[in-house]
């Protein structure tokens, strides 16, 4: 089975004080003018690198709904503390709030800060707010999700996990697992979105059928994608029609962002006696799976299931063997990244986007050190 390993978060966190510029190493000590603001430290080459002073950045997460944001916000809040500077964090309830959070980042232009860290629900629900933001001057790092519509020059920078990727490396090693349960008829494998909005669950889930597509089709196997729209439409997937496939993915999309939303959806596919796998793309959706197979109690045995993030519930899930494995970030290095970008673009500086990776984790690995310290709870 191919697995990736994580580099531990000590390195990850070092790591991520060194983006500046273009991609080039600077002075990490700063000074202050006389009036007591920060002055920005200039490298030979006479570019400016961010010090610590008087910044103060508005920051705005999807939700406080799942522990991954609260380890992101820890994150964010501890490395401005490390750097000297003020930040206020807000975020909807849920991350299906969207004009919720499309209000808070209003106010957070109104109130001017040097910066702004946004972890947009929606990518296009945002754009003339980016449109205000870059008419004041505000410089705006995207993290967690990109916002590939944004006004020219309106997002500096995106720090996120390459979500595609990380959807093909749950595929990657799912897949090995379910191949000798297909070609004797036609399988299905479920795949649960918490929904078709943001740019990093859509590629996330994307990645995931497209990849188990490319697999399967390698072994001689025809694979239809059904369900939500979105994800059908998208898919890059050679398909067939869903009566000629050998492996039907079925994804499903909750009316709204909760678990007990989720676990309806994944109920309705576990149900399905050719059901072999199932995916939650992200902690809300996974949990939703296990939520379903409270009353079903078929993970481990007749289905196999991958989740994504991590969380006591998901850890737990895969200690027991009920969910096979999942992918997992860092969203305390992400928060933390996020500060230092913010930073260098407050100081002047050109920056540019961080992309991070996922990492496969199951019982066997999820105690290694290269992992453990980004499997928050």
């Amino acid at each position: 089975m191919r697995r990736r390993f994580l580099a531990t978060f000590l390195t990850a966190a070092m790591a991520a004080t060194l983006f500046v510029g273009c991609g080039e190493e600077a002075a990490s000590t700063g000074g202050t003018t006389e009036g007591g603001d920060t002055a920005a430290q200039t490298t030979d080459g006479g570019e400016t690198t961010a010090a610590a002073g008087d910044y103060h950045f508005e920051i705005i997460v999807k939700s406080y709904q799942s522990s991954y944001w609260q380890a992101a916000v820890k994150g964010i809040e501890q490395e401005a503390e490390a750097k000297g500077v003020t930040v206020n964090c807000t975020g909807p309830n849920a991350e299906s709030d969207i004009a919720d959070q499309v209000n808070m980042l209003n106010s957070a232009i109104n109130n001017a800060p040097d910066g702004i860290g946004l972890a947009a629900c929606d990518q296009d629900a945002c754009l003339d707010s980016l449109q205000t933001a870059l008419d004041a001057g505000i410089p705006v790092v995207c993290f967690d999700s990109g916002i590939p519509n944004a006004p020219a020059g309106s997002v500096v920078s995106t720090v996120a996990t390459d979500n595609y990727s990380a959807g093909a490396t749950a595929a990657e090693n799912l897949y090995p697992a379910l191949k000798d349960q297909i070609g004797n008829g036609q399988v299905r494998v479920g795949e649960v979105n918490q929904e078709a909005t943001s740019e990093s669950i859509i590629n996330r889930g994307l990645g995931f059928i497209d990849k188990f597509a490319e697999l399967a089709a390698a072994d001689g196997f025809t694979v239809a994608v059904v369900g939500n729209e979105k994800y059908v439409n998208d898919t890059k997937a050679e398909t067939v029609a869903e009566a000629d496939a050998d492996i039907v993915i079925e994804v499903a999309v909750p009316a709204q962002t909760t678990v007990e939303l989720c676990a309806t959806e994944a109920s309705a596919i576990m149900n399905k006696s050719d059901t072999i796998g199932m995916f939650g793309s992200n902690q809300v959706a996974a949990e939703g799976i296990l939520t379903a197979n409270e009353n079903l109690n078929v993970l481990g045995d007749k289905i196999l299931a991958a989740g994504f993030d991590a969380g006591s519930v998901i850890k737990g899930a895969i200690q027991s063997g009920t969910l096979y494995g999942a992918v997992t970030q860092s969203p305390l290095a992400m928060g933390i990244t996020t500060i230092d970008v913010l930073c260098d673009a407050a100081a002047g500086n050109s920056v540019s986007d961080v992309p991070t990776d996922g990492y496969w984790y199951n019982a066997d690995n999820m105690d290694d050190e290269s992992i453990a310290p980004n499997l928050y709870d």
